[in-house]
């Protein structure tokens, strides 16, 4: 990246007209969050959405030197809010509250924080309503549904002044920080390519059919800033990744945000100049499933660097030879592979230089995941909430630019073909393209600052 688009990153301001989705890829300094809370005072949480991806809080939220109290345990379905109370139970000496209705939490003051982890299309527009109500963030990937609301949660961090943390936790991978360091001094001499995977053996899915919402079930807030319709089966739990384009980003959203992020982390690169996708349903052709399953990307950045995507949701052949997901990076003079529990870094000839397996136990391809990494990743956003450390790992001005790699390709192969970007703004040049920049919303769910 040049040193003009540095320069320019550093001075964009989210919401004026035609600047930069993302900001600096450094965000804002630790100093200019304004903090309030010391870094002996207790941090008082809220976990929204409580479904799989519930068991990574576990830790992070229950560690006694984290100092953290867990003041609600909010979710739309009464069983997801009763499990998860009965699961922290055997981990806590208090007990949270348990809320259906997410504005309620986000109006009380005692709380300091958010943790977001409903479905996809809630992610942004319950981050602004948490920021609105003075709460720092934590939200998981993907942090937006579209680009629009890429453009709107960096404003709303900017113009709230809030700790804003993507839950990409590999960003918090202690041998992941230390290959990528290692890339950037020189290690495979200069990067050029990424290949970034996941690989997987989804089963089918049901076809959508008319039902009664299920007994607990708040149809009418799991919908939230979505188009209003009626109820079908399966929708609420997982199978809404599926569902069509109204809750869900697709296997790209749901899984190679994380690659993606790595690949670009890897190569120093910004906003691509052009996607290229090629992509359709290769499984289960009359089930239930409405998006492709299996997809390649190609982006193109400045500098020939060229990042691709490999992801195939219900083929599990092991390509690459390492497993469910990760990612390999060329260069000039050697290669390097990661992936959540490792890194190998070899010569120009292909020979091990340099094999590094960590201690990690964060989850791959399993529904949910957890492990160490989202502790650190968790206990990152805690530290720089009070001070103590100067820098989110995965700084939301600097996640929607991977995040953006996402929507491109999930365009891209909504409307049939690529096309080209521009690499300071992040728009897309395609009016067909620029017309998928937004969603529609339900009237009065519009995501506003």
């Amino acid at each position: 990246m040049n040193s003009d688009r540095r320069e320019f990153l550093k001075k964009v301001t989210a919401g004026a007209a035609g600047v930069a989705v993302g900001g600096t890829a450094m965000g804002m300094s630790a100093k200019s969050y304004s903090k309030i809370i010391g870094a002996n005072d207790r941090i008082n949480v809220a976990i929204i959405g409580l479904g799989r991806r519930l068991g990574a809080y576990y830790e992070p939220v229950s560690k006694k030197e984290n100092n953290v109290e867990l003041v609600y345990l909010c979710d739309v379905m009464k069983s997801q809010r009763e499990r998860a109370a009965a699961n922290f139970a055997k981990r806590i000496d208090y007990k949270p509250k348990l809320e259906n209705d997410v504005r309620k939490v986000f109006a009380d003051q005692n709380v300091d924080g958010v943790f977001v982890a409903t479905p996809d299309h809630w992610h942004t527009p319950g981050a602004i309503m948490a920021m609105q109500g003075g709460k720092h963030v934590y939200v998981e990937k993907p942090c937006s549904h579209n680009m629009f609301e890429n453009e709107m949660i960096v404003a709303a961090m900017k113009k709230y002044n809030k700790v804003v943390q993507m839950g990409n936790q590999q960003r918090s991978s202690d041998h992941t920080q230390e290959i990528i360091s290692e890339i950037h001094n020189g290690a495979i001499g200069v990067p050029y390519r990424a290949v970034a995977f996941y690989v997987n053996s989804r089963g089918e899915v049901p076809v959508q059919k008319k039902a009664p919402v299920p007994e607990g079930l708040d149809w009418d807030l799991f919908q939230g800033p979505a188009p209003r319709r009626g109820y079908t089966e399966e929708t609420w739990d997982y199978n809404w990744h599926w569902y069509g384009w109204d809750y869900g980003t697709a296997e790209t959203g749901n899984n190679a945000t994380h690659e993606l992020d790595v690949a670009r982390w890897a190569l120093q690169v910004d906003f691509p100049m052009r996607v290229d996708v090629e992509a359709g349903k290769r499984h289960f052709f009359d089930d239930g499933w409405e998006m492709y399953d299996t997809m390649e990307a190609t982006f193109r950045f400045a500098d020939n660097k060229v990042i691709n995507w490999d992801g195939r949701s219900r083929n599990g052949f092991d390509t690459y030879g390492q497993g469910g997901r990760g990612t390999i990076i060329y260069g000039s003079e050697g290669t390097v592979f990661v992936d959540r529990g490792k890194y190998i870094l070899y010569d120009r000839r292909g020979k091990v230089v340099k094999d590094s397996k960590s201690a990690s136990n964060e989850a791959g391809t399993a529904l949910g995941g957890g492990g160490d990494m989202t502790t650190g990743h968790v206990e990152n956003w805690f530290g720089v909430i009070r001070g103590e450390q100067k820098k989110l790992n995965a700084d939301i001005a600097d996640a929607t630019i991977s995040q953006a790699m996402v929507h491109y390709s999930n365009v891209a192969y909504r409307i049939g073909r690529g096309y080209d970007i521009d690499e300071v703004s992040g728009k897309m040049y395609d009016r067909d393209a620029m017309k998928l920049w937004s969603r529609e919303y339900e009237p009065g769910w519009e995501p506003k600052i």
